[in-house]
């Protein structure tokens, strides 16, 4: 990867252009505050890989496909976010 192809920009200039992206901008706002990393052991990290994910045909009502897709890109990830969190309530008794 050539060096050119990153470009650095400050926060300022990252909150101009933000768009619709999902950074959790006063979060943000708050680390670099702080400095940088400051409280993460980060020799401590470990890397999550993602699980491959199958491909199903699913039949749903269409008010509750427009609702996701109404959300933009990334409507079946939120699909599956949905039905993650359902799984996980259940297993723990929720």
């Amino acid at each position: 990867m050539s060096e050119g192809a990153i470009t650095k920009i400050s926060l300022d200039e990252a909150l101009k252009a933000k768009g619709q992206g999902k950074t959790d901008w006063k979060r943000l706002a708050l680390v670099e505050e702080a400095g940088e990393d400051e409280g993460f052991d980060w020799a401590t990290a470990e890397p999550v890989l993602p699980q491959p994910r199958k491909a199903v045909s699913l039949r749903l009502d269409p008010e509750v496909l427009e609702f996701f897709r109404q959300g933009g890109k990334g409507y079946q990830t939120r699909i599956n976010a949905v039905l993650r969190s359902y799984v996980a309530a259940k297993r723990t008794g929720s």
